[in-house]
């Protein structure tokens, strides 16, 4: 019990860390809010090492925190709209077993952006704002596709625990 409280307490050091050197990043692809999501690296990597009750703590904390350390109120409604969603979706996938771990971050990173866009919709009433959905449907397949690939990696150096859940 007190390895895994250790270990949550880094994988949530992990992520504000990774929320913060995004937000030092200046990313822009035409499309606002198009971002790496290198923070669910560590929820991906907790999903899959200690499962999806402490992922998603992990998950709210990092939301949270890293919305109001590094952004406002504004980023913490639409991250946690993303993170609800792509979360769901990668918990059932995980389950399901025919997906590996690029897949589910794949699905993750397409999941969080079509809760960005249904926040978006509510919060300005503006339907105009789903012709941002194909390029940030676009955008979630290839950064989720490279979270993915990171967590995989990263799986190999965690020990055999952990790759065998993969």
């Amino acid at each position: 019990m007190k390895n895994k409280i250790a270990y949550m307490g880094l994988f949530l050091s992990f992520a504000l860390i990774l929320s913060y050197v995004e937000s030092l990043v200046p990313f822009y692809f035409g499309v606002p809010g198009v971002k790496l999501g290198l923070a669910n690296l560590a929820v991906l990597l907790a999903l899959y090492r200690y499962g999806w009750k402490e992922a998603l703590a992990l998950n709210l904390a990092r939301v949270f925190l890293s919305g109001f350390l590094f952004g406002n109120l504004f980023m913490v409604m639409y991250s946690l709209a993303g993170a609800a969603g792509s979360f769901m979706v990668m918990c059932l996938l995980k389950r399901a077993k025919g997906f590996s771990i690029i897949g589910v971050s794949m699905a993750g990173g397409v999941c969080h952006n079509i809760g960005q866009i249904l926040v978006a919709y509510f919060v300005t009433r503006t339907a105009g704002v789903a012709f941002y959905l194909p390029v940030l449907l676009a955008a979630g397949l290839v950064t989720g596709l490279l979270i993915g690939l990171l967590a995989r990696e990263a799986a190999k150096y965690m020990g055999k625990e952990f790759v065998k859940n993969l």
